[in-house]
Order: structure tokens, then C-alpha cells, then sequence
């Protein structure tokens, strides 16, 4: 989700938690907790720093470590330590216990949009992404902005939060069904399709679709329950050459393919170097396909600059090669 849902949902968890007596009948408990669980829901997004460094550091790390179990393990500890010596040092448990909700429920909200995390880590480093609801999605941000107030005033935070919650249940469920029937949709139009990427759009009726045969990947997008197919691309492996080996130990391009499960390649031939793209079908705009990564090489396949991101323009990309 957007930092934004996390934060109102981080206040509604803070509700959530005056429906203990204990927590209810002492203000100051309330606030603290309050804080515990504003703070936990954003803990997990700290890897963002990593846009100041690069975009490849940033890909390869967004919600990876960051989101893994030995990160929630050591988000709520380090959170519920922190809170319990500045405030109530005889309520560890319930700050360890809400430190806990916050983080673990800012991981799990996360697995629903197309980006997905690795949450099963060290286990397994395999993305998971249920593309059910879009990293912004209004209805469940104004669903939790709408508990901000009752939780800030302490008017019945605990009932009217549990409320919410219990609408949110229903509405994953409903997106779910839904998702299921646009992945039918893109079946009864593509049966010989082995894959089908989901990405939902913010708005709920819209989703944009990415279907794999064995020959080629189809880019199209389900409106009303109507599919239809804007690109159509032939399956071509990655030649094996020297450029692609010396592609493929780049940091950005290794950054791209960790992340990005359905991709088309291009090799593209200029007077004085070559370049390599390659291109996520997951995110096209109406014209252009903006997640991409590019390597430029001399002919002695020595790579001049690289680049992965997302850029929305030709003459962006070339200069985001030279500065790089």
C-alpha cells in the first residue's frame, strides 16, 4: 500500500487497541500505544532511503529484507523495547503485542497489490503479489481516514475501528472474486495462455493484464469485464552472447530481473555502442512501457553505463545513461 494507507491504518490499529480495559482506562497508555502503532506501520517502508542511493539498490531491496519475518521479528522488538522503556516499563507484553500487529499488518496488506513482497524470507525469496487491490486503493484509505477522528478524540475507537476492519475482510473478499473472474475473462479469450499477471488499476472495474502462452505474451487491459488486447509480442530467448553475459552481471539488470517476471528484450545498434533493454510488460501507459532496463555497451562489449527504472520518455532515459 501507499505510505499514506499505512499511516491512517496505523491510527485505526491504535484504535483497535482501547478495546483492552486495561489500555482504555489509562490515557496515557492509549497515547503510547497510539504512537507504537503509527510508527510500526511504517517501519517495514524504511528501505526507501535506498532511493538516495540508487534505483537498483532501491528495486532490489523494496520490500524484500525489509518485509522478510527476521525483519518483523526485529521491527517489533526494537519498537516495543524503545516504546516500553520511555513509557509504561510493566507493559512490555502489550507494546511487543501491538508492535507486532502494526508491523505484521503492514507486511500482509502489501502481498495484495501487483508489487508483492518477499515475506517469506530467509525461506524462500520468492515474490509474492496476489494483484487483488492497487498499491492506492481509496476505498480502503477513506474507509480508515473515516476512524482517524474517533480514534484522536477517544470517542468509541474500539468499536467503531473493529467496524472498519470487519468491511475491509468483506471488500478483499469481494476484490478477490472479482480478480477471479478477470482472470476467467483473459481464459475464455487466451486458452492456451500458461500465465496471467494481474495488475488492478485504482479504479476497481479496470485491471491490466499481461497473458503468456509458450509463443507469445499479450498486454491488454479487462474494462467492464471486457478484454482487450493492445500488444501482442513473440516470445524470443535471450541470445547467448557476450553482451547479454556481461548484461546479465550488472547490478541494474540483476536488480530488474529479481523483480520483474514478464519482460521482452531489445538489442539495438547505434554508430558507436550498443544497447540492451529490457522491458516490463506488467506497466504500460497508454503509449509507453515505463519499468525497463538498459545497458549500454562499446563493441568490445564493455558496458559504457546501465540504468533500471522507470522512465516515461527517450530523452529521459539517454540522459539518465549519461549521468550514470
Amino acid at each position: 500500500m501507499d505510505t499514506g494507507t499505512h499511516l491512517v491504518m496505523g491510527f485505526t490499529l491504535g484504535g483497535l487497541a482501547t478495546l483492552s480495559p486495561v489500555v482504555l482506562n489509562d490515557p496515557h497508555l492509549t497515547n503510547a500505544l497510539l504512537l507504537t502503532t503509527i510508527i510500526g506501520s511504517q517501519l517495514p517502508d524504511s528501505d526507501t532511503i535506498l532511493k538516495l542511493r540508487n534505483n537498483a539498490k532501491y528495486l532490489k531491496h523494496h520490500r524484500g529484507i525489509t518485509h522478510s519475518i527476521p525483519a518483523v521479528i526485529g521491527w517489533t522488538l526494537a519498537l516495543s523495547i524503545i516504546m516500553t522503556l520511555f513509557n509504561h516499563r510493566d507493559h512490555f507484553g502489550i507494546f511487543l503485542f501491538w508492535s507486532f500487529i502494526a508491523v505484521s499488518v503492514h507486511v500482509f496488506v502489501d502481498l495484495f497489490n501487483a508489487y508483492g513482497t518477499q515475506a517469506l524470507r530467509p525461506f524462500s525469496n520468492r515474490w509474492i503479489a496476489f494483484g487483488i487491490i492497487n498499491t492506492f486503493d481509496p476505498f480502503i484509505f477513506v474507509l480508515h481516514l473515516i476512524g482517524v477522528p474517533f480514534v484522536i478524540f477517544h470517542f468509541k475507537a474500539g468499536p467503531i475501528c473493529i467496524l472498519l476492519y470487519i468491511f475491509m475482510v468483506f471488500y478483499y473478499a469481494f476484490r478477490y472474486r472479482q480478480k477471479r473472474i478477470v482472470i476467467q475473462t483473459v481464459y475464455n479469450k487466451l486458452p492456451k495462455a500458461k500465465h496471467v499477471y494481474v495488475s488492478p488499476s485504482i479504479k476497481y472495474t479496470h485491471y491490466h493484464i499481461v497473458a503468456s502462452t509458450d509463443t507469445h505474451h499479450y498486454v491488454g487491459k479487462i474494462k467492464q469485464r471486457n478484454f482487450t488486447i493492445h500488444d501482442e509480442f513473440k516470445r524470443i530467448p535471450l541470445p547467448v552472447i557476450e553482451d547479454v553475459k556481461a548484461a546479465f552481471k550488472d547490478e541494474n539488470v540483476k536488480s530488474f530481473l529479481a523483480f520483474s517476471p514478464v519482460y521482452i528484450w531489445e538489442l539495438i545498434g547505434h554508430d558507436d555502442h550498443k544497447e540492451l533493454r529490457l522491458i516490463d510488460l506488467r506497466y504500460r501507459t497508454d503509449t509507453y512501457y515505463p519499468f525497463v532496463a538498459v545497458v549500454k555497451f562499446d563493441y568490445d562489449h564493455h558496458i559504457i553505463s546501465s540504468f533500471t527504472g522507470w522512465i516515461f520518455s527517450e530523452k529521459k532515459l539517454q540522459k539518465k545513461l549519461k549521468m550514470d
